[in-house]
């Protein structure tokens, strides 16, 4: 569904992305592992257009998304969260979830203007699947709750429900569960498993190890801007240069002693 070759990506003369190539599967989720600064993000902001990149192809669904715009990027099924909390704090839930829902919703600017039938049945369902949606997440029962009273985890919820506002066929999670406490991480893997199970394909980057390795079928790992490894989490777990990646070779380890 989604295909990177060779993505490059230079800021002046730091590198950040070396020849960065992976594949993502229809019908899975995937992850994306790395310590920090490794440059995940900029890997997710180079898919949904916030960057450009400066060498390589990306492509969703056999389309090149090189130069194309984000909310044209929405538009062709990539949803995505942020790593740091994007919701409108002073609406309600359902407000948020609608909101989500703009690249899709076409009333007509007259419809629109003096309120015609037809913009208030959109609406109308507009409202009814937000609703929908925020039950995916176990949210239902606070659609008309101010997003500033919700817990950090049910906020990071509220997020995911709003991306899969945007009809995604592609669902890209940064760093979903950060932030999280124990047992907002494990409602949360039961919420996305549910959500996989719906038939999105999801592709997720999180330092989380062990939340990233319950959840993913198969698993790439970037370390300095390169990929160093792709496999399945067991593959990933045994690599030598993953663990080098993680914790160092042994004989740094003897002279941090």
């Amino acid at each position: 569904m989604l295909k990177l070759t060779g993505v490059s990506k230079r800021f002046g003369g730091l590198s950040v992305l070396q020849d960065v190539s992976f594949e993502v599967p229809q019908g899975q989720v995937f992850g994306l592992i790395g310590p920090n600064g490794a440059g995940k993000t900029t890997v997710f902001n180079l898919i949904t257009g916030l960057l450009a990149p400066s060498g390589g192809a990306i492509e969703f669904a056999g389309a090149s998304l090189v130069g194309v715009k984000p909310h044209q990027i929405t538009r062709l099924g990539l949803g995505r969260t942020f790593q740091n909390i994007r919701i409108f704090k002073e609406m309600t839930l359902i407000e948020n979830v609608v909101v989500g829902m703009h690249a899709h919703l076409d009333y007509g600017v007259a419809s629109w203007l003096f309120s015609l039938p037809a913009f208030r049945a959109r609406e109308q369902q507009a409202r009814d699947r937000a609703h929908e949606l925020l039950g995916w997440v176990g949210l239902d029962a606070k659609a008309f709750d101010t997003a500033d009273n919700l817990s950090y985890g049910d906020q990071r919820k509220l997020e995911l429900a709003r991306a899969l506002a945007t009809q995604p066929k592609l669902l890209l999670l940064d760093e979903p569960v950060a932030g999280m406490n124990s047992g907002e991480k494990v409602a949360l893997m039961e919420v996305i498993t549910k959500i996989a199970q719906r038939g999105f394909t999801v592709f997720m980057i999180e330092h989380d190890m062990r939340f990233v390795m319950g959840l993913c079928e198969r698993i790439a790992v970037l370390n300095f801007g390169k990929i160093i490894a792709e496999g399945t989490p067991e593959q990933i777990k045994n690599n030598p240069d993953v663990i080098e990646a993680y914790l160092g070779r042994d004989d740094d380890a003897e002279v941090a002693a």
